[in-house]
């Protein structure tokens, strides 16, 4: 579903599949054959699960080979709009910013889980407040665009949760003129759980773990 609203809004959609276990692989192959143009969606695929933060490296390094100007991560599950993708581009194209990030935080509705509200975005916030003088409102929104010059300058180390502080701390080490947007952020039943990664607290405890490790240990 998400390959159909996005596709006609950009120039190529790279799909990444981090070694599904599941039909997502064959399904991504169903729904490109439907498109008038199947030139446009490209489908990668890693053989064994490796994380969120490899994936988006994995579609970074393919728009770096391809040339890419712009890229924008987007997440598959339906939890963002393919509409404010314009909003994303817009401070890049008309304002000079390297990176943009998206916010939950200003303006746009939420249906936030309370704990991951309360406790990890405030964790969150202030770890990078701390650690790197970044006093963004929302750190762990995975709805993000960058130049090529941000494209060059940010290779994701972090194979997991960790990689939404790393590109922050290579955005503010490198330099990189950012910006904050608001974007609408949908939450669903099937997303991460607090422990596990089931359910609507979105990976909490591992996200939480992620990012210290990710600020302390190079």
């Amino acid at each position: 579903k998400v390959i159909g609203e996005v596709e006609s809004l950009v120039d190529c959609l790279v799909v990444v599949v981090d070694g599904a276990s599941d039909k997502t692989y064959e399904k991504a192959i169903e729904e490109r054959s439907r498109l008038a143009d199947k030139s446009k969606v490209v489908i990668l695929r890693h053989l064994i699960n490796r994380g969120q933060g490899a994936s988006l490296e994995t579609g970074n390094e393919y728009s770096r080979k391809s040339g890419a100007d712009i890229v924008v991560h987007f997440d598959a599950d339906g939890q963002f709009l393919s509409s404010e993708i314009s909003s994303i581009l817009n401070p890049i194209i008309n304002e000079g910013r390297d990176i943009v990030f998206g916010s939950r935080f200003l303006g746009k509705d939420s249906n936030m889980p309370f704990f991951k509200k309360q406790v990890i975005m405030r964790i969150g916030r202030l770890v990078n407040k701390l650690l790197l003088g970044l006093n963004l409102t929302d750190p762990q929104n995975g709805f993000r665009a960058m130049n090529k010059r941000a494209l060059d300058k940010i290779t994701i180390e972090q194979d997991g949760s960790a990689h939404c502080s790393e590109i922050l701390s290579k955005t503010v080490s490198n330099n990189l003129k950012y910006k904050e947007v608001p974007v609408t952020v949908r939450y669903f039943d099937f997303g991460q759980g607090f422990f596990s990664g089931k359910g609507r607290g979105k990976g909490g405890f591992v996200i939480v773990r992620d990012l210290l490790i990710g600020k302390f240990i190079k």
